[in-house]
């Protein structure tokens, strides 16, 4: 039986390619500084970004909450979107590793504004937390994989830097928003003052995040990712992984982004489904008009062979990635039909 997996692009597996990156990487012990390969995978990646350095780590949640326990004190608060992942997928983790409060905002599809930030910002009174920090997230994943206008993310960038609150961006799908924004990585990434980076979503690597900035955030970053408990030793294995995919799995993802847009046409055919939120990078949500309902398509689907994943009432996600061919697709259209 055919089987395809849209619960999301974390699922990916290596290729023949990135498995030889992998084996054949030279490492050393990381935790003294002397792994060759996650050497070069920090160094590329700030030069790619235009940062001066950049640090691996575990996993996207690890680069989140290393960059709020950098930027925040204890009481402080985060402005952010109240569907961000820093909020809602991180366990808690800005109140138990940083100690702050959060100011969450409703915002459009996962998305905020420089106006609805600054009625936010908290005036100097001992009544309130200070502000410490403003937190965006582009693609957003509960907006969709809704991307901002760039203007946008400038006019927030400018109010930031008014009000000397530093900027933080979970980019955990950032290649999916350049895909589709056109803007030039150099010039988006000065935006912020960090920034994380995911390489097991839609790269394709099996681990690994990155979280990039000045040199003296990063020294900082070093310490808080050791006393989080993330000091790896030859970790350049999972690094040649992420060299790989940053160096050729980055300008595919328009592929994944188009089959996305042929599964939302498919599903908006089918007459259980009311509507979805509209389709800009690789994440198709799909809304039933009847809600009670969702587990009973989410496993008749996955009797067909189709893995979906529920995304709250009534909602249902697919995530395409590098492991879902156009026959993939073709596949769960058909299948689609049956029900």
């Amino acid at each position: 039986m055919h089987f395809v997996d849209f619960r999301s692009d974390t699922v990916t597996k290596p290729s023949k390619e990135m498995l030889d990156a992998m084996f054949n990487a030279s490492v050393g012990d990381d935790v003294y500084g002397e792994d060759p390969t996650v050497n070069e995978l920090q160094e590329y990646a700030a030069q790619l970004f235009g940062k001066e350095a950049a640090l691996f780590c575990a996993s996207g949640t690890q680069t989140n909450q290393i960059a709020i326990n950098i930027h925040v004190k204890p009481g402080g608060e985060v402005i952010c979107h109240e569907e961000s992942h820093i909020y809602k997928y991180e366990g808690g983790g800005i109140a138990k590793n940083s100690g702050a409060s959060v100011r969450l905002l409703p915002g459009n599809r996962g998305r905020l504004t420089a106006a609805e930030i600054e009625k936010w910002i908290m005036p100097d009174d001992v009544h309130f937390p200070v502000t410490q920090l403003i937190s965006l997230e582009d693609t957003a994943n509960r907006g969709g994989g809704a991307v901002y206008d760039f203007s946008d993310i400038e006019a927030i960038s400018r109010l930031a830097k008014s009000k000397n609150i530093p900027l933080h961006l979970d980019g955990a799908r950032i290649f999916n928003a350049l895909d589709v924004n056109g803007i030039d990585i150099k010039k988006y990434a000065s935006q912020f003052d960090s920034i994380s980076i995911c390489l097991s979503k839609g790269l394709g690597a099996p681990v690994g995040s990155l979280l990039v900035g000045t040199k003296e955030f990063i020294h900082q970053a070093r310490r808080v990712r050791k006393v989080m408990g993330g000091g790896m030793r030859q970790a350049g294995f999972l690094a040649a992984a992420g060299l790989y995919a940053l160096k050729n799995n980055v300008s595919r993802l328009s592929e994944d982004h188009e089959l996305a847009k042929q599964l939302e046409s498919a599903f908006l055919a089918c007459n259980w489904i009311e509507s979805s939120l509209p389709v800009e990078t690789n994440i198709l949500v799909v809304i039933l008009k009847d809600e009670t309902k969702r587990d009973h398509y989410i496993h008749k689907l996955g009797e067909l062979g189709v893995k979906v994943s529920a995304f709250g009432p009534g909602m249902i996600r697919l995530v395409t990635h590098l492991d879902v061919s156009p026959e993939d697709v073709t596949y769960t259209i058909e299948q689609l039909k049956k029900i």
